[in-house]
């Protein structure tokens, strides 16, 4: 067996019979697919009713985005891939196709901001309850209700990168029709793989690292053999489709991503290491640091970390002081998203499932980590001041 490296270069190579063929799969833009004859139009259809990706008609996908959905399915250990628009698109799907009136959720308190607001907006006045719980798979255990269809988490959790047990919480679920979702948008490519450790669902922000520069708006959703069907049909007749270009794109940036993410990683062990030794700083938040509250967890689940973390400030910093910090950051930029090749930060309110000092978010890009700890040192210091 090759090794994850090797294979993340590899993936969905199966693109192009005969003697000659281009490394990447060619962009293929259509809205009509013409047959032969009526018999290979049947044929066509009765395949794709079957499960099988065929390249019928543009809304249904073409063969670009058939291939990005083969890798990503081969990274997250699922039987099979859809693709979306948007990471937030893809977060949703699982719960428009899945739940129905009457039903109820529980969402891990630490969820991506947007999947709690359609927790607390969307769901709800459509019949189906929502409930946040703190914690782990205890947690889980005590709140499950007869009507519970579905348990949806990041993991790491949104902004505190709290890590639950996934094979615990599968336990707890134990043989109910219940869907364990997880968002695994830090941990894909290849550093955390939900599906294997027991989830049902693994949905993944394609933006972020599979992408990698920041120029790509796309989603995945991966499932286990039990509920991909639905998810399917539910996602064409929705007309759930991607743009081929952005399939490209996304394909291209994950046969590098091996390679950035060990850097960013690199990276950030210098940069949380210098900001864990500041008296201005109470926590920093980042399972894959030595101390971390998560760091067992994280050793046993995770095969590695990336570039996005947290630091929690000690109680006296004031929120001025933290927006002054945040404004004096000259090689950071001030903006949402993460998992490109740049440094960013972003500030926080209240922060839900969070007790301790106010947080800033950082994401650890690929500059000299050297020049990233003199500008966090320079800017520590007009907290200081």
């Amino acid at each position: 067996m090759t090794s994850f490296k090797t294979r993340l270069v590899h993936f969905a190579r199966k693109h192009s019979p005969g003697p000659r063929k281009a490394v990447n799969p060619p962009i293929v833009r259509a809205s009509t697919v013409l047959y032969d004859d009526v018999a290979a139009m049947i044929d066509t259809r009765d395949r794709d009713a079957a499960g099988e990706r065929v390249f019928r008609y543009g809304a249904r996908g073409t063969p670009t985005a058939f291939h990005f959905e083969e890798a990503i399915t081969e990274v997250e250990g699922g039987a099979g891939t859809l693709l979306f628009q948007t990471g937030l698109a893809a977060v949703a799907h699982p719960m428009l196709s899945l739940l129905r009136p009457g039903d109820h959720v529980l969402f891990a308190e630490t969820v991506y901001g947007p999947a709690r607001a359609l927790a607390e907006q969307y769901l709800p006045p459509r019949g189906i309850t929502c409930e946040f719980y703190s914690g782990g798979h205890d947690e889980v255990t005590a709140r499950i209700r007869p009507e519970t269809r579905m348990v949806y988490l990041d993991n790491p959790g949104s902004i505190v990168f709290d890590i639950q047990d996934v094979p615990a919480i599968k336990r707890a679920i134990g043989d109910r029709d219940i869907a364990l979702v997880v968002d695994n948008t830090w941990g894909c490519p290849g550093l955390y793989r939900p599906i294997p450790l027991g989830a049902d669902i693994s949905v993944v922000a394609i933006t972020k690292y599979v992408a990698g520069h920041s120029d790509v708006m796309l989603g995945s959703v991966t499932s286990n053999a039990k509920y991909l069907k639905q998810l399917r049909a539910d996602s064409d007749l929705l007309g759930q489709t991607v743009n081929p270009e952005d399939a490209y794109l996304a394909l291209r940036g994950l046969r590098t991503a091996a390679a950035r993410i060990a850097m960013h990683q690199a990276h950030t062990a210098e940069v949380a290491h210098y900001l864990a030794g500041h008296a201005k700083v109470a926590e920093v938040l980042y399972p894959p640091r030595a101390g971390d509250r998560h760091h067992a967890l994280f050793q046993r689940d995770f095969e590695g970390g990336n570039g996005l973390m947290s630091i929690a400030f000690a109680p006296e910093v004031s929120q001025a002081s933290v927006n002054q910090f945040v404004d004096s950051l000259q090689l950071f930029g001030l903006g949402a998203s993460w998992g490109g090749f740049e440094s960013l930060k972003l500030i926080y309110g209240k922060v839900p499932g969070w007790s301790g000092g106010r947080i800033v978010r950082l994401h650890i890009g690929l500059e000299d980590p050297t020049d990233l700890i003199a500008d966090l040192d320079q800017a520590l210091a007009r907290i200081d001041a």
